[in-house]
């Protein structure tokens, strides 16, 4: 394009140069001095528009991810950007990552539709940096001269129609009506038979509309996953009942404490969090994985923590739980929920895991056979508590009863161990004060 206006230029100057030597009139060098000033004109203009003017990428947003959906656009062509503004949002199968202006100016082309496929390194939108006022109006369409044109001739075309109809001279009307044929006799028709009245069906009520949605990149990613785990793993899984009276009355003691003190809330899941990190110790293969023809154990815990957004399920992890204690864990879990609902979770806060826990007590579950996440080798269910008759020392009470579940690869993990394991995280929860003799 800039070789272009250069050569444009040039020309001016030729037909100049040629007025001249030719003996042109002045008429002919004012022609020839008008054309190269336009062309200068126009070769200066789109070189400094094209030296200002900057590329900008899709950028690099993790190792393991080379592509993404490019989701929505917060700016069309034409609006002004602040430095660091959001200007495209690019959704991939764990995160949504945000495309930012490198610094304050306009929006000169948009390089990719929404709902397209792009890849790192890929040219997504064109920006000219510099300081614009906010109220400087949006480029003018370039199809509005042409829209009216058309539309002007179009109008024209009718007039013309018009006219041609009025001068046309109208056919003579015939005085008489010719009088009509005397009718054919037609022999008489055979009556068919008569169809048997059906009953007409009842009418249905309500809508049978069907819509279709085209499922985003993290649900895709966790059906491959959760489908992967179900083919890869040998799950099985088991239950047992935790009585959680002594853990809800150490709650109703303390939380206003804790929540004046620390300013967190109390709940349970940092007491089943550090129960697991705990009964991992004793039964080390649940907190392990399998590669190739290898076990592979951890000294730590990495609890990944099972979180519903509105995208999908994800699960950020606590690192290194087995060193935490309750308050600690319950301030990691409430700011890793805050991101995930406000959806600015980043790879490595999902990064890792030895252990998951999924609470799906929240939404009222009772029971349920949680799916490992690979490559881990078990995961634990938590359910709704609820007030069950129970045997203690010969007699009837009604307790606060919870269900868990163990779902566990059982390549990896026998039955021994994975019961085992179950019954000691029942035993940290039903006495609390054992965790602080483990």
């Amino acid at each position: 394009m800039l070789s272009k206006q250069i050569t444009a230029a040039a020309r001016g100057k030729v037909v100049l140069n040629a007025s001249i030597i030719h003996g042109g009139t002045a008429l002919a060098m004012s022609r020839g001095w008008k054309t190269a000033s336009v062309n200068i004109r126009r070769a200066q203009l789109h070189s400094t528009n094209l030296l200002q003017a900057e590329t900008v990428k899709v950028p690099q947003m993790a190792e393991s991810i080379t592509e993404g959906t490019l989701k929505s656009w917060s700016k069309q062509v034409g609006d002004s950007v602040a430095a660091d503004e959001e200007v495209a949002t690019i959704e991939t199968d764990k995160i949504d990552v945000s495309v930012n202006a490198p610094s304050a100016g306009t929006i000169k082309e948009l390089l990719a539709n929404e709902e397209d496929t792009v890849t790192v390194g890929q040219d997504l939108f064109v920006f000219e940096p510099g300081e614009v006022s906010e109220s400087s109006p949006p480029p003018p369409k370039e199809d509005s001269k042409e829209d009216k044109s058309q539309e002007d001739k179009t109008k024209e075309d009718k007039a013309k129609e018009d006219k041609i109809k009025e001068e046309k001279p109208r056919e003579p009307e015939p005085s008489e009506k010719p009088a009509p044929a005397p009718p054919s006799e037609k022999p008489p028709k055979k009556e068919a038979p008569k169809p048997t009245e059906s009953k007409p069906s009842a009418p249905t009520t309500g809508t049978r509309n069907e819509t279709r949605v085209k499922m985003n990149r993290m649900r895709l990613r966790i059906a491959e996953r959760l489908k992967e785990s179900q083919n890869a793993a040998a799950s099985l899984t088991t239950f047992n009942e935790i009585d959680m009276s002594s853990l809800m009355d150490m709650r109703k003691r303390y939380k206003d404490a804790v929540l004046k003190e620390h300013d967190v809330k109390l709940g349970f899941m940092s007491a089943f969090a550090k129960a697991c990190s705990l009964a991992l110790k004793e039964i080390p293969a649940a907190n392990a994985y399998i590669e190739g023809d290898e076990i592979v154990y951890h000294d730590f815990v990495d609890l990944s923590v099972a979180v519903a957004t509105p995208k999908g399920l994800v699960t950020p992890v606590v690192r290194n739980a087995e060193a935490m204690n309750f308050v600690e864990i319950e301030k990691e879990i409430a700011a890793l929920g805050k991101k995930a609902k406000d959806g600015k979770l980043t790879l490595e806060d999902m990064a890792g895991g030895t252990f998951t826990i999924s609470n799906g007590g929240v939404f009222g579950s009772l029971y349920g056979t949680p799916i490992i996440n690979l490559p881990q080798s078990a995961v634990l269910g938590m359910h709704a508590i609820k007030d069950k008759p129970v045997v203690v020392d010969g007699q009837i009470v009604i307790r606060p009863i919870m269900v868990v579940a163990l779902t566990y690869d059982h390549r990896l993990l026998d039955g021994r161990e994975a019961v085992t394991f179950l019954v000691r995280v029942k035993e940290y929860l039903e006495d609390p004060r054992k965790m602080l003799l483990a």
